[in-house]
């Protein structure tokens, strides 16, 4: 059996070091896992004025979501917190009420950062609205990357051993944790909508 996994960058940076984590954590990820990302730059300022007329753009994010069987966050951390950005593409995800695409879903956190704390406050905070969309988190291992560019390739892989390392027991671990998920609490088929 294999899961596809539908990624979101928080960073809409085109020097994203989290877009490179994210790069990274596919190489090192077991094969059974197919990579999706979803991307939300284009998705317009999210107003409850929208709720009955979902633009094709938000429906299409949504759609995305629907159509994977879990998801990973790859976040910066901004001024203690998530970017607005990913803020805002959650926000639609889970709206209208009623229709949260985050329901039940297997879902992982992390994030690398310049600093020694390496994006652990927004990832606190990000946890906190994935509790409220009841997203099924895997809560360990925590994954706190302090940014090392020399640790990482132009190609994607991971040059340092013990950075590899741990990044493949995450994701090993996201593995076993979608399987455990889904056993309980299957998918609804993208067809039934």
């Amino acid at each position: 059996m294999s899961y596809t996994v539908g990624y979101f960058v928080g960073s809409l940076s085109s020097t994203s070091i989290n877009r490179r984590l994210a790069a990274a954590l596919q190489g090192v990820a077991p094969k059974d896992l197919e990579f999706v990302e979803i991307p939300i730059k284009d998705l317009p300022l999210y107003s409850p004025d929208f709720d009955e007329d979902f633009p094709l753009v938000a429906q299409d994010f949504k759609n995305a979501i629907a159509e994977t069987d879990a998801v990973l966050f790859v976040t910066p951390e901004y001024n203690r917190s998530i970017p607005g950005a990913l803020k805002n593409a959650i926000d639609w995800a889970s709206r209208p009420y009623g229709e949260n695409a985050f329901d039940h879903i297997p879902a992982a956190v992390i994030g690398a950062s310049v600093s020694s704390i390496g994006t652990a406050v927004a990832q606190q905070s990000l946890r906190g609205v994935l509790s409220y969309c009841n997203a099924r988190q895997m809560t360990s291992p925590e994954a706190y990357i302090t940014w090392v560019e020399e640790d990482y390739a132009d190609d994607g892989s991971i040059t340092n051993a013990s950075t590899e390392e741990f990044l493949r027991g995450f994701m090993t671990e996201f593995r076993d944790h979608i399987e455990r998920v889904l056993t309980v609490l299957p998918r609804p088929d993208a067809d039934e909508g």
